[in-house]
């Protein structure tokens, strides 16, 4: 991760933990509420598109390095609203590493977490925490991370 992104991110977290002074700071900050922003972050990555998941939450379905991936919006009301967690989340069909490899992701990366399945496919995740805001900067260098995140796991897994 380049400098200039590692100093976003930590722009973003002081940002995060300090609301009140955030909001005077950069007035642009993003919740989980936010999905038509978080969606606008999406689309720079690639083609994305805000649906329902079956429950009535919010759902990002986007393309990014060429890779499906998912972004679940979770811990809403009952009304698909006031979520406070993202879930980004690819899997791949028919691509089953051992479980070594998966492990060995586990162990080496910090960010995400890799499983498999109950069809042994290879899964790749990585939450966000949005119980408090964020700025749009900090939004962007989750977006960087996983975009890392997608393209390393497919090398990792051996998708072709």
């Amino acid at each position: 991760m380049s400098l200039n992104r590692l100093a976003r991110a930590a722009a973003g977290l002081v940002l995060s933990t300090a609301p009140a002074l955030a909001q005077d700071a950069a007035p642009n900050l993003l919740s989980a509420d936010d999905s038509e922003a978080i969606l606008a972050i999406a689309r720079t990555y690639g083609k994305a598109s805000l649906t329902e998941q079956s429950n009535g939450n919010p759902q990002i379905t986007g393309r990014m390095q060429g890779f499906l991936y998912q972004i679940y919006f979770l811990n809403c009301d009952d009304e698909g609203a006031n979520c406070e967690d993202l879930n980004f989340y690819l899997g791949f069909l028919d691509v089953k590493p051992t479980l070594e490899v998966i492990n060995d992701w586990n162990y080496s990366k910090r960010f995400s977490r890799a499983y498999l399945d109950s069809d042994k496919d290879a899964c790749v995740e990585m939450d966000l925490d949005l119980a408090v805001p964020v700025s749009a900067e900090y939004m962007e260098s989750v977006f960087d991370l996983w975009s890392l995140v997608v393209v390393q796991f497919a090398e990792h897994v051996g998708y072709e």
